[in-house]
């Protein structure tokens, strides 16, 4: 019978498995001085900016505790923020709006968004480390190293999720206060039954993301239409 590995059991184990600097090591080695992780967070939500996130850290200290934002308490990601940023040798958090997430769709919005992080940086990075298959990142930084699961294990990465998903966090929490139908300060925009059921008593906000499909299947309100990015046919 084949062993069934409990999600429990992996998340539990990725967070006592504390992220490296070995992918930061070897590009050292191959003379790259200046290595930056990259983060994004917001993708998947329905409402708010898309943000990532860019961290440069110092090779001979570290900050206790850090581990991909997903694996985190929104206290613990709270409390490490400050640690991290003074921590950083350089830091910035791009962001791209809700309105921009519409208007040039979320491959194109997520290109705009690590630009502006790195255009926020003190100091010019000669490589960026992001996760998964594909670069959003060139051509804002002379060369990327794409690494599966770079979030769980490189440290700089994982820095930056963090400092990505509290900015966002804040900026969602204190919008709260201006849109409270939606419940934006625990949802923090991402689809939930609150949410969802939000969706269909009072419509979408100011900052939902019109071009989502989330407005054809929760969004009863007739006069409000899905607006598809530039490009895109009109569904309606």
């Amino acid at each position: 019978m084949p062993i069934v590995e409990d999600s429990r059991a992996r998340t539990v184990a990725s967070k006592k498995r504390a992220p490296t600097r070995e992918i930061e090591k070897s590009l050292w080695a191959t003379g790259h001085d200046v290595v930056v992780g990259i983060d994004e967070v917001g993708r998947g939500a329905w409402a708010g900016p898309l943000m990532v996130g860019a961290a440069i850290l110092p090779r001979d200290t570290r900050v206790n505790g850090v581990r991909d934002s997903k694996l985190l308490t929104e206290a613990k990601r709270e409390f490490l923020f400050d640690r991290i940023a003074d921590w950083c040798v350089s830091w910035s958090v791009g962001a791209v709006s809700h309105a921009e997430c519409d208007h040039l769709g979320m491959s194109a919005a997520q290109k705009l968004a690590a630009s502006r992080a790195i255009a926020g940086l003190t100091v010019a990075p000669e490589v960026a480390v992001t996760d998964g298959a594909w670069d959003f990142v060139s051509p804002a930084v002379p060369k990327v190293e794409l690494a599966v699961k770079a979030d769980l294990r490189c440290l700089s990465v994982a820095a930056a999720s963090i400092l990505a998903k509290v900015v966002r966090d804040r900026e969602m929490r204190a919008d709260a206060a201006h849109y409270p139908h939606w419940s934006f300060d625990t949802n923090k925009g991402y689809p939930c039954p609150v949410h969802k059921a939000a969706m269909v008593g009072y419509g979408p906000s100011a900052i939902h993301r019109r071009s989502w499909v989330f407005m054809e299947n929760y969004n009863p309100w007739t006069a409000i239409r899905r607006t598809p990015p530039a490009g895109q046919a009109q569904l309606f």
